[in-house]
């Protein structure tokens, strides 16, 4: 397989949550809402960092999560991906890294204009390390959890790690043969998609004016926090 795959049979409860795109509240609201506890998983689809009002902080409170008793599963987002090839670490397509939103990232880790050929300086090393070990997919049978999608014509094992991080259009029109319902983010739309068995989409545009969304798989409970807002609202959600 050309990327990443983590496997996991825990027992308890499976979260997923959205594109966060550097919004701290709103996260923190949603952490709160779903109180996870040992036995259960939580998986965050990625794009962390870009475009919204502090990569750094949101960067902190996912790392301060990590040490929490639950599972937690942090996959790469293409926006990841820009960052550490801007940085000079492996990625793709740095160059364009700052015109994606890269500059309010920047900004956030106190990094100013002159000082972008030393970024790498100015971010702690255990966000570095973050970055660095993002996984690419997640696998938790009948649910494959990537940020982007699959590319529809070709198996699980075929799979480039550019499709899973960028691909759009082509996965959301198009069924696919993988054998796995695959759970994304990085299109943003209003609500959560949900065209069963081939996928589900839980990047309902946060850093938009929309709201960031936790989709709870085993028990089916959607929690989701509007733009602005500290309090998370969950209802049952039928899948």
């Amino acid at each position: 397989m050309a990327h990443d795959e983590k496997q996991n049979g825990a027992d308890g409860r499976l979260f997923a949550i959205g594109d966060i795109h550097a919004c701290p509240d709103e996260l923190d609201a949603i952490l709160k809402a779903i109180k996870p506890v040992a036995g259960d998983t939580v998986i965050f689809i990625g794009d962390y960092v870009d475009r919204g009002p502090s990569a750094r902080d949101a960067v902190e409170r996912l790392i301060e999560f990590s040490h929490e008793p639950c599972e937690s599963v942090f996959l790469k987002g293409n926006h990841e991906d820009m960052m550490l090839s801007f940085l000079g670490l492996p990625g793709n397509y740095g160059d364009s890294f700052l015109l994606n939103g890269g500059a309010a990232t920047l900004d956030s880790y106190g990094v100013a204009q002159a000082d972008l050929e030393r970024a790498t300086e100015r971010i702690p090393e255990r966000h570095l390390n973050f970055f660095r070990n993002l996984a690419v997919s997640y696998l938790r049978p009948p649910y494959l959890f990537v940020h982007a999608g699959v590319m529809p014509a070709r198996q699980l094992d075929e799979q480039t790690v550019e499709d899973l991080l960028w691909i759009r259009q082509e996965f959301i029109f198009n069924p696919h043969e993988i054998g796995h319902t695959v759970l994304f983010g990085h299109t943003p739309m209003r609500e959560v998609m949900v065209d069963l068995p081939y996928k589900i989409g839980i990047d309902t545009g946060l850093v938009y004016g929309n709201k960031l969304t936790c989709l709870e798989l085993t028990e089916g409970m959607l929690c989701q926090v509007a733009r602005g807002s500290r309090e998370a609202r969950t209802r049952r959600f039928e899948i």
